[in-house]
């Protein structure tokens, strides 16, 4: 369905000014607008527009045959993804107190996010004050609006400079106006609920965002697919969690006996589980495998990896007959359900990353409606509960092998395994067999295995 084209729609993510307005001649998904009552929500319709020249050129080959060698025709520094040069997801907004600021650690750095009053934004600086490099995370709000650390006052305003230092005298040389009372600051911007930043603190970088913005993803800003954005650390690394999410065959087994809220009214008979009972070959194809991620359908619908982060499942079925009406009517009972998974995998440092998920559908409409977000949370992280211990060991038994020999410690033959060698095919092709910690003063190995109650706590 939609995601056959998605990655192009997420390429050309640099042209869209906001989260809800579309340029004309960009290559956007958009829809139609209506009420957003349930009988209107399931009459929306999706138009592609025609893909603009730029677009074209920057989207995925057009060949649906996947080049599966190793041998590559360009040259290895233009086929090389840099791993700093990209948007990173810090929270989504809503889990945020505007009234104090957040500490979070992302791809290895130490970060603090916090809400300026006064420019009425988000800032998002580097989480060390450049007196005595004490966290910022650790300070406050000010009277003022100002970020003020909490060993010796001093404040600092959303672009990182220096506005008040209390132990220098009022009539002395203004030493807060020097560079090296500065914080770090690193550009930030907040797009679909979501406030993302660039790895780097050059200033050469501070507009990167009119070059290159975030991956939009369109479905998470349609009113006719509601979802709440959710986020959860784990205790193991970004190349397990983002290969386990596109990995449908394990679901039937790993999470056996959970239902989901997508599911919840997709059939008539109400909810529907994972069972091991259906455990089956799957007919997966990977369409196309680049630098930038790659994309794949399966039997009702597709799945879209744009690297580094972000991944998009659609799942397309027909209601069966039983499910619970209003009034609603028999055509419209025929109509077709999608439910779509949007994860963000987030690299934190060796062995820990960040999920930030949404589930936007328009069949389970109810739900959304009427369920609490804290039952909502509760019952999304069960399945992250469900398989974290197997998939915190499994990083460790791969570590003996090296990062760099996924394909000699794994036996893959079925073809429902395609988008997981997809993955780690794309990981050793274009981004050095993994998120390269090397530079980030880490050696890369796992922390230590806490006992399993510890671990689930």
């Amino acid at each position: 369905m939609a995601l056959v084209y998605a990655m192009d729609l997420l390429r050309s993510s640099s042209y869209h000014s906001s989260r809800r307005q579309s340029p004309v001649g960009s290559n956007l998904w958009l829809c139609k607008r209506t009420p957003t009552s349930l009988k209107s929500i399931n009459n929306f319709t999706y138009k592609i527009m025609k893909f603009s020249p730029l677009a074209i050129a920057q989207s995925l080959t057009s060949s649906s045959q996947v080049n599966t060698s190793t041998e590559v025709d360009v040259k290895e520094d233009e086929n090389k993804f840099n791993w700093f040069e990209q948007w990173y997801p810090a929270a989504p907004e809503y889990d945020l107190d505007k009234r104090v600021p957040h500490a979070f650690t992302v791809s290895g750095l130490d970060i603090v996010v916090w809400w300026d009053k006064k420019e009425q934004t988000w800032s998002v600086l580097d989480d060390s004050c450049p007196h005595r490099r004490a966290p910022l995370s650790e300070g406050r709000i000010d009277e003022d609006g100002d970020l003020q650390c909490s060993y010796h006052g001093w404040c600092f305003g959303s672009k990182g400079e220096c506005k008040y230092i209390p132990q220098a005298p009022s009539d002395g040389p203004p030493v807060y106006t020097s560079k090296r009372a500065c914080a770090h600051v690193y550009p930030s911007l907040q797009q679909q609920g979501v406030i993302w930043f660039w790895p780097n603190t050059d200033p050469r970088f501070k507009d990167i965002a009119l070059e290159k913005r975030p991956p939009f993803v369109p479905v998470l800003s349609d009113p006719s697919f509601p979802s709440t954005l959710s986020m959860r650390d784990v205790p193991y690394g970004y190349e397990i969690l983002t290969e386990n999410l596109v990995d449908l065959s394990h679901v039937p087994y790993a999470h056996h006996g959970l239902s989901t809220q997508t599911d919840v009214g997709s059939t008539k008979s109400g909810s529907m589980k994972s069972d091991r009972r259906a455990g089956r070959p799957l007919n997966l194809h990977l369409q196309n495998l680049e630098k930038l991620g790659f994309q794949g359908k399966h039997e009702q619908g597709s799945v879209c990896f744009v690297a580094p982060c972000v991944i998009i499942s659609d799942f397309t079925f027909k209601p069966k007959k039983g499910m619970i009406q209003t009034s609603i009517s028999r055509a419209e009972e025929e109509k077709k359900s999608t439910f779509f998974l949007v994860f963000i995998c987030v690299p934190v440092s060796p062995g820990r990353s960040r999920l930030i998920w949404a589930f936007p559908n328009n069949s389970a409409l109810w739900a959304n409606l009427l369920l609490p977000r804290w039952l909502t949370h509760i019952r999304e992280n069960l399945f992250l509960d469900s398989d974290l211990y197997l998939l915190h060991l499994e990083e460790r038994k791969l570590q003996e092998y090296g990062h760099r020999n996924w394909e000699k410690a794994c036996y893959v033959p079925a073809k429902a395994d395609v988008f997981v060698v997809a993955f780690r095919k794309w990981l050793k092709q274009y981004a050095s067999s993994g998120f390269p910690w090397g530079e980030k003063h880490f050696n890369g190995s796992l922390p230590p295995t806490p006992p399993k109650a510890q671990l689930m706590d």
